[in-house]
């Protein structure tokens, strides 16, 4: 069977990634609305899928010499409404700041009719992961970043 990957990957003019999400029963807890933590799951998704649609496929890059990944260095989110069940989410991505070796992303989780549920500002870590330090961002990926700050 040939699995075909359904995501149409487009970073817009002002550099703003979309990612849809669709909450299933297994994002909610007791209470049927989406569990706290599971925007954080579906912020990093949306962070990943805007690496892969400017070039950086991160499985490539973990098995490299250098072993080149990101970690989250700092999160701030603020909660305004919940999802529930069934509900479609648009999560979005956006750099707004980009150093040496991190970048500072703003997300923003709305439901389909724009309704803005949830707010984060998250700044991630280029990280040799063998060495489990800090490093430059790789050059290709600062030159595709930079045509959208």
């Amino acid at each position: 069977m040939d699995v075909k990957d359904y995501l149409e990957r487009e970073i817009t003019e002002n550099g703003v990634f979309n990612l849809p999400v669709r909450v299933y029963y297994e994002d909610t807890d007791a209470g049927g609305i989406v569990y706290y933590a599971n925007y954080l799951k579906f912020a990093e998704r949306a962070r990943t899928e805007y690496l892969r649609t400017i070039g950086m496929e991160q499985n490539a890059a973990l098995k490299a010499e250098e072993r080149i990944g990101f970690a989250v260095r700092h999160c701030e989110i603020d909660y305004q409404k919940p999802a529930v069940l069934d509900d479609l989410l648009n999560v979005s991505c956006k750099i707004v700041e980009l150093g040496g070796a991190s970048c500072t992303m703003l997300q923003e989780i709305s439901r389909a009719d724009g309704t803005l549920l949830v707010c984060l500002k998250v700044k991630v870590v280029c990280m040799n992961l063998s060495k489990m330090r800090p490093v430059r961002l790789p050059e290709y990926l600062v030159q595709k970043i930079e045509k959208y700050i």
